[in-house]
């Protein structure tokens, strides 16, 4: 998918959970909103691109969630 499109919709769904939550919250929902209803191939091509251009593009909230799922990656690939 174009990594554009998958930043604009990233960013609508942190629109809308920012806009009701504090931002640790907000990341938790962004991020189970992307595990209940993106593909994975979706959530791995916008981590990439999180991680190679520190985020360009990016709300906070996405950036945090992307982050969390990077974390959740290296605790799996350790156990």
């Amino acid at each position: 998918m174009d990594i554009r499109n998958l930043i604009k919709m990233a960013n609508q769904i942190s629109d809308f959970f920012e806009s009701h939550r504090d931002l640790d919250e907000a990341a938790r929902e962004i991020l189970l909103h992307f595990k209940k209803f993106w593909a994975p191939q979706m959530r791995a091509q916008l981590l990439e691109h999180a991680l190679l251009t520190d985020g360009s593009g990016l709300n906070k909230g996405v950036l945090a969630a992307l982050y969390a799922l990077r974390d959740e990656r290296k605790s799996e690939k350790r156990s």
